[in-house]
């Protein structure tokens, strides 16, 4: 399991070992042991541009996920089988989302990151009730595992 982390963000500081611990704990959860992940860290204006660009909603939103293996071209698929996608998580909008939620800002990038591992894997709640039932259900059981796994590493 490969992950790749960037981040675009210097004001708003988070701790991205944990977060790289929280990305392999929810890979193993939904059997992608294999898998390559990228996360990128983003400022609300680029979150903007991209959302816009590939979803046609110019305003920023929390958390974007670009799958490989769905990717319009298939050969790019087939070329690097292992690349599951990449997500990308608007720094800023989690911070003031974790403020509301009253939690931390790493549990609120905990959430984010299954939400977009999810999406990677097929889980999509825009198909409708029933689907995003489904999808809900297995957030919760995956930050109910990692939160045990994270307490134990301390």
């Amino acid at each position: 399991m490969s992950i790749h982390m960037w981040s675009q963000v210097r004001r708003i500081t988070f701790d991205q070992t944990r977060l790289e611990r929280s990305a392999r704990a929810i890979l193993a959860d939904v059997g992608e042991t294999s898998a390559e992940l990228g996360i990128l860290f983003v400022g609300d204006q680029r979150m903007r541009g991209l959302n816009r660009r590939y979803r046609g909603k110019d305003r920023t939103t929390d958390v974007l996920a670009f799958a490989m293996r769905e990717a319009a071209r298939p050969q790019v698929s087939r070329l690097m089988p292992d690349m599951l996608g990449d997500v990308v998580i608007s720094i800023p909008t989690a911070w003031r989302q974790a403020k509301e939620a009253r939690r931390s800002l790493d549990e609120e990038l905990a959430c984010l990151l299954v939400h977009g591992i999810l999406h990677l894997c097929g889980y999509d709640h825009e198909r409708g009730e029933k689907e995003a039932r489904r999808m809900h259900r297995r957030e919760r059981m995956i930050l109910r595992s990692i939160a045990r796994l994270m307490n134990r590493a301390g």
